[in-house]
């Protein structure tokens, strides 16, 4: 007697005949990127642990130079209190760019140095889908990581100095109120993006560079704008180029934010963030620009570069 077969469990890992799963290499090539650089999420963790060690040594006596700052009149006493969870976002921040720029610059070299280029291209993935994917982690993925890690790194402040406080008979609302939690990390996360924006042709020319040098790609990303701006300082007498790659690493900051409404560099207002000012800078626009003329440069290189 014939019977029909049995419909297969779904934990046996067999598709049903006919059915046909959408193979999304962009979402598994990020995927892999993740999983074969791990530094991406490491680093800063190791950094937020060195951070957090180091807060926790200096919140010896802070009960007593809390007592102090409540002293002090509120604008001074906010900014101190304030302090240590800005510094610790900053060190994270940079962590995150230093992390960015050295992944670009492996990204394409380190396929051609170990030769498992000729396996990724024998793969159904277009250059054009692995080359946004690497770009996709220093433009969204790490500013993702640094965001969660920087807020969860405040939280845990947060709660220690909370404790240390109520133990020594004091209320642990001044740090609550001079740090709003909410609104500091409705500013990071604009920060954030602000800085992956502002940044992204330096990681275009890292991709490039990566794709492109044989070995030393650090010295060949840095080298040509070293001896650019030395060629300039010593024939000109002038700094525009040294300006120019100045502005490109830390001028995001006076066109994403409005210093000049409160009396310190702090931002700790929503009122302070500028994203129409921002949107509407030339230097955004053509740093964009030049990423994307970069990118499509790395595509191409990727396409006949072949392995060192």
């Amino acid at each position: 007697m014939n019977t029909a077969p049995s419909a297969l469990p779904e934990s046996a890992g067999v598709a049903a005949p006919g059915y046909n799963a959408a193979p999304r290499p962009f979402y598994w090539s990020v995927r892999r990127e993740l999983w074969e650089n791990r530094s991406i999420y490491i680093a800063p963790l190791i950094v937020a642990v060195v951070v957090l060690f180091g807060f926790l040594i200096s919140t010896g006596g802070l009960p007593d130079r809390r007592r102090t700052v409540l002293l002090l009149d509120p604008a001074t006493a906010h900014a101190a209190i304030e302090m240590p969870y800005n510094v610790a976002a900053i060190m994270l921040i940079f962590t995150a760019f230093i992390v960015g720029v050295f992944y670009c610059l492996d990204a394409l070299h380190g396929e051609r140095r170990d030769r498992s280029i000729l396996f990724w291209k024998s793969l159904p993935v277009s250059d054009l889908t692995t080359l946004l994917s690497k770009a996709t982690i220093p433009l969204v993925v790490l500013p993702m990581v640094t965001f969660a890690i920087i807020v969860a790194t405040q939280v845990v402040m947060l709660l220690w100095t909370s404790v240390l406080l109520i133990a020594h008979g004091m209320s642990p609302a001044s740090t609550w109120t001079n740090f709003s939690l909410f609104q500091q990390s409705l500013i990071l996360l604009y920060g954030l993006v602000a800085i992956a924006l502002w940044h992204a042709p330096i990681y275009g020319w890292a991709l490039l560079v990566s794709g492109w040098a044989r070995r030393a790609t650090f010295l060949w990303a840095v080298v040509p704008f070293l001896a650019i701006g030395f060629f300039e300082k010593i024939s000109f007498g002038t700094s525009h180029f040294a300006a120019l790659v100045k502005d490109r690493v830390f001028g995001f900051a006076p066109h994403a934010f409005a210093f000049e409404m409160h009396r310190s560099a702090a931002i700790d207002s929503l009122v302070q963030l500028t994203p129409g000012r921002y949107l509407s800078t030339p230097g955004l626009w053509l740093g964009l620009i030049f990423a994307a003329v970069f990118v499509a440069a790395a595509i191409r290189l990727r396409r006949y570069r072949g392995p060192i």
